[in-house]
């Protein structure tokens, strides 16, 4: 009875003092707003998950299951549910959050050197696996085509398994790229550790092409027409604003870093490129790997894989990401230092162009002990509420951002 008269007096204060109501609703959403920022870090990640899909656009899973000989192995399908040497599986992938796991087909620059058809067959063994996985879990587990299917299957709680290639050496023809789009690959990183048909890399100083190719500008339009991303990683300096100059849609760069951290590290990028992907509508996915964090954190992770050879521990042993955390922890080097890279991009390029894109499975033990694996995405998040980012801001970071792309491609 006295909550019907406390209603009913609440209605007549609204209906008969409507400059007092606008203030006190204004009052009320002003308090609110204030409560949330008061609370905990981790609480407000908590709830900030429960809506929102997390989206990291490389993972080398499906190398790393090759490169540890559990594939092509019967079974091999059950390491994506579990699988403690690595740094992705579906148990820890929902405690952190992780809704979009952009497989990497990762093709090694080996395959450049190998008869014509090798790096295709390989980049085609390594799209099976992935599929194998989807088709042997499907409650848990599922090929992602479009944005679209992120934000559906989040919705029903599944894993999405997009999938990128790492390395365009399976380009051989232009007929190649609409091949692989039917295929599910959905971004193409146009080259790796060395020089290819199509680019220039960062880390090869004999600047082949000085740039693109002609054969590589051909791939970046032909990309345009049937719906790949241009991811611009592993690309010279040159190469990138070639990219730029000749793609009519917008361009990611899935797993690279500010080289505003790491001066002389090509493979991370500079302001001006970070500033130019941005103008164009493209974003920075920010990886986790100490070789990205800055020339500090580098130094210190060295230094101990040193003392950890010197100890003759196995890096592949739960002792070496014992020793590693350790170590690095009392280094100082931790996730406050990836949130550095986010806060860079969004002070220089705005929050428009950032997100995540942390290189597990594919840099070892090089992570830092509070982002070493897929369930410590939590960890980042809470580092940027406590530096000031709204609950719209991280949305952004999360997927947001990159889904935007993606659409923008299709």
């Amino acid at each position: 009875m006295l909550g019907l008269l406390y209603a009913w007096l609440l209605m007549a204060f609204f209906k008969y003092c409507p400059a007092s109501s606008a203030e006190l609703a204004g009052a009320l959403r002003n308090s609110s707003m204030t409560d949330t920022a008061a609370m905990d870090p981790s609480k407000r990640v908590r709830r900030l998950l429960q809506k929102t899909p997390i989206v990291d656009t490389h993972i080398d899973f499906p190398y790393r299951l090759w490169e540890r000989g559990a594939w092509p192995k019967a079974g091999f399908e059950a390491f994506a549910l579990r699988h403690p040497e690595g740094q992705f599986d579906y148990e820890r992938a929902r405690k952190g959050g992780l809704s979009g796991a952009f497989m990497s087909i990762y093709v090694p620059a080996a395959y450049q050197q190998k008869p014509s058809g090798s790096a295709r067959a390989w980049a085609d063994s390594l799209i099976d696996l992935v599929y194998a996985i989807a088709r042997a879990y499907p409650d848990k587990f599922a090929i992602a085509y479009r944005a679209d299917d992120i934000e559906r299957n989040f919705s029903k709680g599944i894993i999405s398994l997009p999938m990128g290639m790492e390395n365009g050496a399976p380009i051989e023809q232009l007929e190649d790229v609409a091949y692989f789009h039917r295929r599910g690959i959905r971004y193409i990183t146009l080259t790796h550790s060395r020089d290819n048909r199509l680019s220039d890399s960062s880390y090869d100083t004999s600047r082949t092409h000085g740039g693109l190719s002609k054969f590589g500008r051909e791939v970046v339009r032909e990309m345009n027409r049937v719906g790949i991303m241009i991811d611009v990683s592993h690309l010279s300096d040159q190469a990138v604003w070639d990219v730029l100059a000749v793609s009519t849609r917008p361009v990611i760069a899935t797993h690279s870093g500010c080289r505003h951290f790491t001066p002389g590290f090509e493979r991370n990028l500079p302001d001006t490129l970070i500033r130019a992907i941005a103008q164009k509508g493209g974003v920075i996915q920010v990886p986790f790997s100490h070789y990205f964090i800055s020339l500090e954190s580098r130094k210190a992770f060295r230094a101990a894989e040193d003392r950890m050879k010197e100890q003759r521990i196995d890096k592949e042993s739960a002792k070496a990401r014992h020793f590693m955390a350790k170590e690095l922890r009392q280094a100082g080097f931790g996730v406050h230092h990836v949130a550095n890279h986010i806060d860079h991009i969004r002070r220089i390029a705005g929050i428009d162009h950032v997100g995540l894109g942390s290189d597990f499975d594919g840099v070892g033990l090089a992570v830092p002990p509070d982002l070493a694996d897929v369930s410590m995405y939590p960890n980042l998040l809470a580092e940027l509420f406590r530096r000031g980012y709204t609950e719209e801001d991280i949305r952004k970071i999360c997927y947001l951002n990159v889904l935007r792309v993606w659409r923008a491609n299709e």
